[in-house]
């Protein structure tokens, strides 16, 4: 007997973000007269490589990166609302492409990778093992709203390619970014969620991974765009350089994200 979906409401004003933004930036000074900025979307699965890239880059140039973050899909939104930004970098290249053909995009390059994977409670109380498990009466999922963010649009992929339906499973929780799927396992709410890798490595004391079979797999492609509204191209040019360089390369795999197609 299929349970009743219940998704749970998540709050978004890009107005709050943005009144927000102004007031504070994590590790950021007081940036100045002189200090040019820029504003990066970037994927909130994406968030902890980026911001250390946006800091140091920030402290080496004198610029301020001003970072928003939130699921692909609530970016690409703000984007197309406010026509502001310099850079947009979200959980796969699809809305980069899809930004890109609205003209919104001027230039791109490829960052790193994501591969998705099943994250449970610790132990692994329930024994699940492969995708299938998910549909069992006895596991309560978690997923990403297809409709804000990255991974819930790939999760889609993964199940139509092997033949599920998402009312086959247990879902009880839809997110509008990866880490509230990361964080609901934390705590001990749900049995089974599905995350990027280098997501579910951050839970690693709490979760335990479950990897997706690679023949059921599908990967992401993240990539950074430079948004044509940009009023520092050339500034936004040479940030995308830096996370894209081996310096950036490596402090991406530091947080244990794949910067080299999977064999």
């Amino acid at each position: 007997m299929m349970r009743p979906f219940r998704a749970r409401p998540f709050p978004c004003s890009g107005l709050i973000l943005a009144a927000a933004l102004l007031v504070c930036c994590p590790g950021c000074d007081d940036p100045g007269p002189s200090r040019p900025t820029l504003l990066l979307y970037c994927g909130a699965g994406i968030r902890p490589p980026v911001a250390e890239l946006a800091e140091a880059f920030g402290r080496r140039h004198n610029v301020k990166i001003e970072c928003d973050y939130a699921g692909s899909e609530v970016l690409l939104s703000r984007i197309k609302l406010t026509g502001q930004g310099d850079l947009y970098m979200p959980g796969d290249v699809y809305y980069v492409e899809q930004a890109a053909a609205e003209g919104l995009i001027d230039s791109q390059q490829t960052v790193c990778y994501f591969i998705p994977t099943i994250l449970v409670q610790k132990g692994n109380p329930k024994n699940i093992r492969t995708l299938a498990d998910l549909t069992r009466t006895d596991v309560t999922v978690g997923l990403g709203n297809p409709e804000a963010c990255a991974i819930g649009r790939k999760t889609l992929k993964i199940l139509k390619k092997n033949g599920i339906s998402e009312d086959e499973l247990g879902v009880e929780f839809q997110a509008m970014t990866v880490n509230e799927l990361g964080i609901h396992i934390a705590l001990g709410k749900l049995d089974a969620v599905i995350v990027w890798d280098a997501v579910a490595a951050y839970f690693a004391d709490k979760g335990e991974v479950v990897p997706i079979d690679p023949q059921q797999n599908v990967i992401s492609t993240v990539a950074v765009g430079r948004l044509g509204s940009s009023t520092r191209p050339k500034l936004a040019a040479q940030f995308m350089r830096y996370v894209t360089s081996e310096e950036g390369k490596a402090v991406f795999q530091k947080h244990h994200y794949a910067t080299a197609l999977p064999e």
